[in-house]
């Protein structure tokens, strides 16, 4: 098999401390949240999740949010626990699953400070080190000098049983806003002892942590720190200061891992795992400046689109090393189809954030693209079917086409009919905006990997209960999408829909007013804004309530680029009348008209009940799947799909 020459940089071994990683990739620290939910016992899924990771490829693979205190210092549920002698046995599953291919494998110690969950703390108080004003002294505490050696013994305990249960490293977790992140911050730490004030000062719980973990798991244990490189609040360390924190620890650990962002600031948090919205590599200028004032490696993390991206910031020379957990997450065979020059067949992230949504709320990880994620311990693998069966499946967008492609991997004969001229559905228009390359990308792979996976294609060609019968399929498969809904307002028929926008099918004017604030309406009043257009959206719904169907991030996100881009958003305001240059609308009892151009209604999906209910029954063996059963996102039409499909 020939190698490709295509990534040098990333398939050069690298020499980190005690530790020789075989290629510059690393698996971020994510929340699986896959430990067991209370106790943080290792679970068969959590032992299946590591093993795909480390099956990736990747140098190095790291468990993220590993909380040295149970009691205090959790901040999500699932996490896993290395807090109890007990828990090395459990612990080394993890790390002979790690080894088993090839992967050295570490875990992020922590302690969450203020952002331990309330719910975690068993009525006792958050530490912090320094009571802010705004600070409510019900729910957080000043930690005193007794304290914090207790929470260094923590980190050193934690560290030592995770020596004993075999990993290779340990990752100090002193970014986003925990504990040691804070005592850094010349922003949340404004203590007046030996431990805060100075840059000196505010080094010296972290350096003590480093130290302390250090001697207790001597030289042949790698220690990595994690670091916001940018807490994008004023005042907050400087690149400088950042430099000379990992020169003073540069005897106690081997590398540095750059992040960025708070976690418990949603204008900062989307820093922190960034959303599509945002630039690409975003840390990585900051990792090149503080990479060039310090002697150990350095890792980059935040918003990777690919690994292209990856390969041209180590040519760079910005950092030693990328981490990336989303991408992987999306294709796990990613570092393998580079390193066999298959790069171009790559399943890429599109950067929704879905992962880490239901992580943050105790269910294990998703990803939108990838529907076997999470999933690792029940469907390692796609099988063949024991019984052939011939599949319809009616309908062409991302539902139709998982159906299609886990079908076909099945061993079924799959016949896809598609009434457009064109697959995608809906997806098409959700990826066709200038920000959204991420999207564009996936659908290409997506229509591709259905175009060859052994499928018959049909397009062009609307399905009757006639063809149904023609077809005689052992099973029926109706992924038939969703229609937008048009209620009934005086003036409607006068107006266009987003997909209308967004595909180009209406020009819009230069005043544009969306009915209805959904995600769509206000990604496609970005989009328009971005292009010199003035947009005002209006919705029923308090703004409270709306865009709850997806990552915090990216409301935060959307949120900031509406008013980066001077959208003006109305809540609480009901469209009454609608006409081909006006909206009229009640809000707060009082009438209200937008005069405009362009007229665009986004009031949401809804599946065609009357084309679904003539097709279902046909067949006995029908599944409803995807918009057509319960419109959602494209991660809740890949997942529903494939747990059909992977069971036919």
């Amino acid at each position: 098999m020939s190698i490709t020459t295509e990534f040098p940089n990333i398939f050069k071994p690298i020499k980190v401390g005690p530790l020789t990683l075989k290629n510059r990739i690393q698996c971020s620290p994510m929340v699986s949240a896959q430990a067991e939910t209370l106790s943080g016992n290792v679970t068969q899924e959590l032992v299946a999740f590591i093993g795909s990771e480390a099956k990736t490829g990747a140098g190095l693979v790291t468990i993220g949010s590993t909380p040295v205190d149970f009691d205090r210092g959790r901040d999500f549920y699932g996490c896993l626990s290395a807090t109890r002698d007990s828990d090395v046995p459990q612990l080394k599953k993890l790390a002979d699953e790690a080894h088993r291919w090839g992967a050295k494998l570490s875990a992020e110690i922590m302690h969450a400070g203020r952002i331990a969950y309330p719910a975690e703390l068993h009525g006792k108080k958050a530490f912090v080190p320094w009571l802010a004003p705004d600070m409510d002294p019900e729910h957080f505490e000043e930690i005193t000098h007794e304290q914090m050696q207790e929470v260094i013994s923590h980190f050193q305990k934690a560290a030592l049983r995770l020596k004993a249960a075999g990993f290779d490293m340990v990752m100090i977790h002193a970014a986003h806003g925990n504990l040691v992140s804070a005592f850094f911050s010349s922003v949340y730490n404004k203590r007046t002892d030996e431990y805060g004030g100075s840059l000196e000062n505010r080094m010296r719980f972290t350096t003590e942590i480093a130290k302390a973990v250090r001697e207790a798991v001597g030289p042949d244990m790698g220690i990595d720190i994690r670091i916001s490189s940018a807490e994008f609040v004023e005042g907050s360390p400087s690149l400088d200061d950042i430099a000379t924190l990992i020169n003073t620890l540069s005897p106690y650990i081997n590398c540095a891992h750059l992040s960025g962002g708070l976690i418990f600031d949603p204008t900062k948090e989307i820093y922190m795992m960034p959303t599509y919205y945002q630039e690409r590599s975003l840390n990585a200028d900051r990792a090149a400046y503080i990479k060039s004032k310090v002697h150990i490696p350095i890792t980059v993390v935040g918003n990777i689109p690919n690994i292209y991206e990856a390969e041209k910031i180590l040519a760079d020379g910005k950092a030693d090393m990328v981490a990336m957990a989303r991408n992987i997450l999306a294709d796990g065979d990613l570092i393998h189809k580079a390193y066999r020059g298959e790069a171009d067949t790559i399943r890429e992230c599109i950067h929704c954030c879905e992962c880490a949504r239901l992580g943050s709320i105790g269910a294990s990880v998703r990803c939108a693209v990838n529907p076997m994620r999470g999933q690792e311990d029940r469907y390692p693998r796609i099988e063949k079917a024991q019984v052939r069966k011939k599949v319809m499946i009616v309908g062409g967008g991302p539902a139709g086409m998982q159906a299609a492609q886990v079908s076909a991997k099945r061993g079924h004969d799959v016949l896809l009919y598609e009434a457009g001229s064109r697959l995608g559905g809906h997806f098409n228009e959700a990826s066709s905006l200038s920000y959204k390359d991420f999207h564009r990308h996936y659908l290409a792979w997506d229509i591709r990997e259905t175009m060859e996976c052994g499928a018959k294609i049909v397009l062009n060609t609307p399905v009757t209960p006639e063809l149904v019968e023609k077809e005689a399929p052992d099973t029926l498969i109706l992924a038939l999408g969703a229609e937008h809904i048009r209620p009934n307002i005086k003036g409607i028929e006068t107006s266009c829909t987003v997909s209308d926008i967004d595909l180009e099918r209406v020009k819009a004017g230069k005043r544009v007013v969306y009915c209805g604030g959904g995600v769509s309406s206000t990604e496609s009043a970005i989009g328009l804004a971005e292009s010199g257009h003035e947009c005002v959206i209006l919705d029923f719904l308090p703004y409270s309530k709306l865009h709850l169907d997806v990552f915090g991030n990216v409301k935060a996100a959307l949120k900031y680029k509406m008013d980066e881009d001077n959208i003006k958003f109305y809540d609480e305001t009901r469209v009454t009348e609608i006409g081909p240059n006006y909206v009229k609308a009640v809000r707060d009892g009082k009438e209200l008209t937008f005069d405009c151009d362009t007229v665009v209604t986004g009031f949401g999906l809804a599946p065609d009940k009357e084309i679904i209910e003539s097709l279902n029954g046909i067949v006995y063996e029908t599944y409803v799947i995807g918009d057509a059963n319960k419109v959602g996102k494209v991660m809740d039409a890949n997942r529903d799909a494939f747990n059909v499909c992977i069971e036919l």
